[in-house]
């Protein structure tokens, strides 16, 4: 990672740390929509193992839980996590596990290890391209043949496209959130060697935001 890159990163992850920790049930208890669609999605393909990256403060792996997936939820703050496992706890889900993980570094999984991936709005944080083509690939090194990914991340029709500061590549800052804002081509270049399932637009928030949906799924 450039020195450039790493002062965008640190400035990020203090600002989900501060986000977190003000605002214990920032998103609410109810899973999000792609989470409801993903849940269909791996209960259909018969997957088992789920993997959520971003999981925050941990609503949709609560909703993968209590559908009897076993979730490995992850994200690079504690404190969203912390938040994550006491409501685990609460409810007795000892089916959803939490790790700290930082994706820009190789995922700390075995080879073919996961049935499914889910990731919402993670892949388009404060990423560069380069990393985020590396994490796609590491998420098909762990997942299983025919394993299932779904994702979503912001679009260049976004309204927050272009505002704020411009730090290259796609990404702007604004109050405090740096995005990477997805074209459609990129989507298309992150699914080669995979089977792309679909390609939705979304929207989400009062904004509101405007999204992609993938379901791309692992070749045999």
């Amino acid at each position: 990672m450039q020195g450039q890159d790493r002062k965008l990163a640190g400035i990020q992850h203090e600002y989900w740390q501060q986000m977190y920790s003000a605002h214990p049930q920032m998103y609410g208890d109810e899973p999000s929509a792609p989470a409801r669609y993903a849940a269909e999605v791996f209960r259909t393909s018969g997957a088992h193992d789920v993997l959520e990256l971003g999981a925050g403060q941990g609503r949709d792996s609560l909703h993968f839980a209590r559908l009897g997936f076993a979730v490995q939820a992850t994200d690079f703050s504690g404190v969203g996590l912390e938040q994550l496992g006491a409501h685990a706890a609460t409810e007795g889900l000892h089916n959803l596990r939490t790790a700290v993980l930082e994706v820009r570094q190789p995922l700390p999984l075995p080879d073919a290890s996961v049935d499914a991936v889910y990731a919402h709005m993670l892949l388009c944080m404060a990423l560069s391209t380069t990393e985020i083509a590396d994490l796609v690939g590491e998420i098909r090194r762990v997942l299983r043949p025919g394993g299932t990914f779904v994702y979503t991340v912001r679009h260049t029709g976004d309204p927050d496209f272009c505002v704020g500061i411009a730090h290259g590549d796609d990404i702007f800052e604004h109050d405090g959130l740096a995005v990477h804002f997805f074209p459609r081509y990129l989507v298309v270049d992150l699914a080669e060697g995979w089977r792309l399932r679909d390609i939705r637009t979304l929207t989400e928030g009062d904004l509101p935001h405007r999204l992609w949906r993938v379901t791309q799924t692992l070749t045999d």
